[in-house]
């Protein structure tokens, strides 16, 4: 299920509100700037920072 681009275009990351970009492969919501990965579960973005998993060396 994939993120409506238009929700896409508001949302932001909720530590460095920062623009996200979505990976569907792993369905996530990516901060580059906080190397974050948000979660997207049934379609809906869970913005959470405890939620959300540090990006690694390769995960970007």
């Amino acid at each position: 299920m994939a993120v409506d681009p238009k929700l896409l275009e508001i949302l932001v990351c909720p530590m460095t509100k920062g623009p996200l970009r979505y990976d569907a492969e792993r369905q996530e919501l990516i901060s580059d700037q906080a190397q974050l990965a948000y979660p997207v579960r049934d379609g809906i973005p869970i913005m959470l920072i405890d939620e959300a998993r540090p990006l690694g060396d390769g995960q970007r």
